[in-house]
């Protein structure tokens, strides 16, 4: 898990590095938005042609088969943001 203070902002980039160590066998349709998402430290900006939010809105989409604690809370924190 991440080691932040409450006040301290956790980027989408920061989340989707530790996704990466954590998920052993990314999904392949995940794969290409957790990628994008570790490039992106700024949830109200883009990736390219599309918004910061799409992209996570189609990680999460695509990350069923992410699971466990760390997967459960990591989700949580990017749902979170994307409201």
């Amino acid at each position: 898990m991440m080691t932040k203070t409450i006040n301290d902002k956790v980027t989408v980039s920061e989340i989707a590095h530790a996704i990466a160590k954590d998920w052993q066998n990314v999904s392949p349709y995940a794969k290409d938005y957790l990628n994008a998402m570790k490039e992106i430290t700024d949830i109200e900006g883009a990736y390219y042609a599309d918004s910061a939010k799409s992209v996570v809105m189609y990680f999460l989409c695509n990350a069923g088969s992410y699971r466990g604690e760390n997967a459960r809370a990591y989700k949580a924190l990017l749902k979170e943001m994307i409201k």
